[in-house]
């Protein structure tokens, strides 16, 4: 199937893209060609290839979960612009009983 011009205009719709006439013929024929290329790829026998989630293995690098002294609070609280000694203070921002 050929995209044809009434495909590009209703792709650039549904993307919410204001599209000109000159680049509708553009879009046109770059969409063949991507197609096309599509078209290449599905020719290629993947009968015998695994099944995969990712094009390459990931896994997450993460450090191990030790725990530590942490910022005593006076220290944390040093350089508050307001605090109670044990909490930052900072401006209400939802009135009282809303």
């Amino acid at each position: 199937m050929q995209p044809t011009p009434d495909d590009v205009r209703k792709v650039a719709s549904l993307a919410r893209l204001k599209v000109s006439e000159d680049e509708v013929a553009s879009l046109t024929a770059d969409l063949t060609a991507i197609l096309g290329y599509v078209d290449v790829l599905n020719e290629v026998d993947t009968s015998d290839a695994e099944p995969m989630v990712h094009a390459v293995e990931l896994s997450n690098v993460l450090r191990a979960d030790i725990v530590i002294e942490s910022l005593p609070r006076t220290m944390a609280l040093s350089n508050a612009p307001r605090s109670d000694g044990e909490h930052f203070l900072v401006p209400a921002i939802i009135e009282a009983g809303a």
